[in-house]
């Protein structure tokens, strides 16, 4: 994407000029293979690298006939030094310095983005610098110097008459500037030290914050994940023979994907496959492929023209906020480094022998990449970036390891061999830590290994509290992988099936054949115990790739959940369908999500109704019995609860919803996400209230939140009558073990009188309480 600005005077055309004369595209493609062969024979001469520089701007200036060209480096301190320029002022060259997002060529840099004005001194970030003398030029275009993923410097060509620069000529420059990044990282222009985003790395410990994506907790050394492979050559001799190299590492690259998507069917199967499935196709991207090709046209080698094509999608995506599309790009970025790999000859990323317990450190990571390491070695994954809905993050909660996502510099500040504590639950790493802190993580590790155990002798126990209360547990899940997981934890079931997970690892939108097969999977892997399906709730920070996304500045209040559902009800109907098919004979439990008034669901439920009433007109077996809630995530259906219990058969709350709308306070945002508590006296006196409302009207009501999964918030939720839960499978052991330990009624006896109090949090009494009464809280912090 580049910045454009059009000319206060229309004084040229937007078609690609050479000595003022506008070309074709084809003749311009000439130019550019023409100067790219000469910047060749430039890298190749002979001269010192400051030499070659001057020559490189020196040539370009000629080939683009522009009046200027010049070219600034990073220096320490994120300053913009003017190292080599022809048009403008010699004395400048080493004098003129720009910090980075100062001026035009601060701007290219801050945003790593190109930028072409046809009326530079007019745009607001336009800073004249007397001593280059460049007040009588007019337009000007740059591009970032970009390696390996970060910005070397800017190249700038400027002209005196006001133009607008055509595509084609933004792509060659974008194309020249690969091979200007080259020397400026070489290290002979500017230190490799004096630029070095190390920082802190290898002083003493330090505590990096990201946010849980997997819980657990576990220890290891640094493996760092840098597949970039260096390119030892950007310009092509023979372009024909590039075409050969890329066609043939193409079709190596295929099938090996085939043969590892083969391979983990069979070592993880369920939806872990369609994931793989998605990433094949990706792979095989015909518009992808395409922009490789024109660039290896245009006289770059193979690797030089995929890296050119991943930088642009880099430069594309970095504008997007829409977690799947960024996602996405941790895919293409995979697949670029694995096309680097079948160029090179070079088929694994793993350069070294591996330690025996690998925490494994990258920016971002797509889902084949993450299976290339040995999953017996793998103890946990750091990452810079990431969602929980990202492919990776999938993979990552099927093979059962802690990982830390949005770690912000974790690359910078990790040095390969580091020893790491990775707090999953908590969303921290510990680098370098101290032999104090390693021995309270292997004693934490230790505990957790043993309560694992005493969960296990556990697991076929009732969860009856001490007063004689049956508790229902059952678990969250969005995969049929995680089906087994009923059996494993011994819950009654699943509470909260995510239907939306299957769609967004699916390139396209599942139709009803599809559905049905995924739903009576399901089912029949549940093997008899009750399922509660959640119709699709995209929207927001869940979206479709096939589904265009909406334009929101709240998109969390926007459209999303049952709103598209209701405004889209072909999508629904599919929906409603298949399950309806998937359940004949068998019980269905269906709830609608972000439900804010009763006309919604009974809207919604008309839709399933007339499904039912089309598959018995079809002589589909009927489910054996049909049950319909809500998702309890919008207050204002507090207001309509005597009409809402009449109508739904059981009420479910998504706690982390409840507790965003009734604070006003988004949860993704880390300034006040973890302001408000759900133990403050506000949240709980809600749920008091709706659980009494409930009670009265014989509806059962379940938490589904995060609430549930906690040991201490959930022993208050059976202090206010919640006697069904659903949660995460992990959290199964622990919260049966607090069922067991206490007195249901004691807990409510002590609460529910300090819902009237002004704290803002009955956490610390609530944990009193706990230790006094010999609750089983577990609570293995390293660090709060």
């Amino acid at each position: 994407m580049t910045e454009r600005l059009p000319a206060s005077a229309r004084e040229q055309d937007d078609a690609p000029r050479v000595g003022g004369a506008a070309v074709s595209t084809a003749a311009f493609g000439a130019v550019a293979r023409r100067l790219i062969a000469r910047l060749r024979d430039v890298m190749a001469g002979a001269g010192d690298a400051q030499t070659r520089l001057d020559q490189i701007v020196q040539l370009i200036a000629a080939e683009l006939h522009a009046e200027v060209c010049s070219c600034y480096l990073m220096r320490a301190g994120d300053i913009l030094e003017l190292f080599a320029t022809v048009g403008l002022n010699p004395s400048a060259v080493h004098r003129t310095r720009l910090r980075v997002g100062e001026g035009l060529v601060g701007t290219v840099a801050a945003s790593a983005r190109p930028l072409a004005l046809a009326d530079a001194p007019s745009h607001p970030n336009f800073a004249y610098r007397p001593e280059t003398g460049e007040e009588p030029f007019r337009s000007l275009a740059g591009v970032p110097l970009l390696r390996g993923g970060r910005v070397r410097g800017v190249l700038v060509i400027q002209h005196l008459r006001a133009r607008n620069y055509s595509e084609d000529e933004m792509e060659t420059l974008q194309t020249v500037a690969m091979v200007v990044a080259e020397l400026a990282s070489a290290g002979e222009l500017v230190g490799a030290g004096e630029i070095s985003t190390a920082g802190d790395a290898g002083v003493l410990q330090q505590r990096l914050a990201g946010i849980g994506i997997n819980s657990g907790l576990a220890m290891g050394q640094a493996v760092l994940h840098r597949p970039r492979l260096t390119l030892s050559e950007l310009v092509a001799e023979d372009p024909e023979a590039e075409f050969a190299r890329f066609g043939e590492a193409v079709s190596t690259m295929h099938a090996s994907i085939d043969v590892m998507v083969q391979q983990s069917r069979e070592a993880v199967p369920g939806d872990t496959a369609d994931i793989l499935e998605s990433y094949r196709m990706f792979a095989r991207d015909r518009g992808w492929l395409g922009r490789i090709r024109e660039a290896i046209a245009q006289g770059l080698t193979a690797e030089a023209a995929v890296e050119r094509v991943q930088q642009d999608n880099r430069t594309r995506m970095a504008q997007v906020a829409d977690p799947y599309l960024r996602a996405r790009l941790d895919d293409l970025e995979d697949l670029t480094n694995r096309l680097l790999r079948h160029l090179s000859g070079k088929r694994s990323p793993i350069e070294t022998a591996l330690p025996d317990d690998v925490v494994l450190v990258a920016r971002a990571l797509g889902p084949a990449e993450l299976l290339d390491y040995d999953r017996v070695r793998l103890r946990a994954l750091v990452l810079e970036e990431g969602s929980p809905s990202s492919h990776v993050a999938i993979v990552a909660r099927a093979l059962d390891i802690p990982v830390v996502g949005r770690c912000a510099g974790a690359l910078s500040r990790i040095e390969a061999g580091d020893p790491l504590i990775v707090d999953g639950d908590n969303g921290q790493v510990l680098v370098r830590p101290g032999e104090d802190l390693i021995d309270a993580a292997a004693r934490a590790m230790a505990t957790r290994a043993d309560r694992r155990l005493s969960y296990q002798a556990m697991r076929d126990l009732p969860a009856v509290t001490r007063d004689a209360e049956p508790i229902q547990l059952c678990i969250n899940a969005g995969l049929v992988i995680e089906m087994p997981q009923i059996a494993d934890t011994g819950a009654e079931g699943i509470g909260l099936f995510r239907t939306e997970i299957p769609f967004m690892v699916r390139a396209t939108y599942p139709d009803v054949a599809a559905q049905t097969a995924l739903y009576s999977e399901v089912l029949e892997q549940a093997n008899g115990a009750p399922v509660t399906f959640r119709t699709l709730d995209v929207g927001g920070d869940k979206t479709l790739p096939y589904f265009p996304a909406a334009d929101e500045e709240n998109p969390a209040l926007g459209w999303r959940a049952i709103r598209i559902g209701l405004d889209r009800p072909a999508m629904l109907r599919i929906q409603l369908r298949a399950l309806v098919r998937a359940a004949a004979g068998r019980d269905l439990r269906v709830k609608f999500p972000l439900i804010a008034e009763v006309a919604e669901f009974d809207d919604a439920r008309r839709l399933l109704d007339r499904e039912l009433a089309r598959a018995a007109k079809e002589g589909i077996a009927p489910p054996s019995s049909v049950k319909v809630g809500v998702m309890f995530e919008v207050p204002s259906l507090l207001w309509q609860l005597d009409a809402l219990l009449k109508s739904v058969d059981f009420v479910s709350v998504g706690s982390n919803d409840l507790a965003q709308y009734l604070f006003a306070a988004d949860r993704n945002n880390p300034r006040v996400g973890s302001r408000y508590d759900p133990l403050s006296p506000a949240f709980l006196t809600v749920l008091d209230r709706l659980a009494e409302r409930c009670r009265a009207a014989r509806v059962p009501l379940s938490i589904c939140g995060e609430m549930a999964s906690r040991p201490l918030e959930a022993m208050a939720l059976l202090g206010l009558g919640v006697r069904i839960l659903s949660m995460t499978p992990r959290a199964v052991g622990p919260i049966k073990a607090m069922v067991r330990s206490i007195d249901s009624r004691q807990v409510g006896e002590f609460l529910k009188p300090l819902l009237s109090g002004r704290e803002r949090s009955l956490r610390p009494k609530l944990r009193a309480f706990a230790r006094d009464h010999g609750a089983s809280i577990e609570d293995i912090a390293l660090v709060r």
